[in-house]
């Protein structure tokens, strides 16, 4: 992962956690790596996964069965999604149309780009 300046990293373990979820590649009751290995495989702090597994906790995205390790929820891509758009919505899509404004894209572009990129 190439990690970036303007968001936490815990927050940016989460975000790539939660593709996962989304894309299907961690189902629901399925352990995922546990803290120890992540941060090995991302060469991050222990403490700092640790945070990212109390987030997603938090947000009933992932689930711990003590001493055996974390598991996805069974609502758990559900659950991802919706922290996902509305992380996007508010956060993302604001400047987004801003920018948008300011440059006098009209919304037709954008539609017409999004079609392309769906297509694929």
């Amino acid at each position: 992962m190439q990690f970036e300046e303007q968001q936490p990293i815990y927050i940016q373990i989460a975000d790539e956690f939660c593709k996962n979820i989304i894309l299907d590649k961690w189902q629901p009751n399925e352990r995922i790596p546990s803290v120890r290995d992540v941060a090995v495989a991302l060469e991050v702090n222990p403490n700092t996964v640790a945070r990212t597994f109390e987030f997603m906790q938090s947000k009933d995205i992932i689930f711990n069965k003590r001493g055996i390790g974390y598991f996805v929820s069974e609502d758990g891509k559900e659950k991802a999604l919706e922290y996902r758009r509305e992380e996007f919505m508010s956060k993302i899509a604001p400047n987004f149309f801003d920018t948008m404004y300011l440059l006098g894209i009209p919304y037709s572009d954008l539609e017409k780009r999004y079609n392309e990129k769906v297509s694929k």
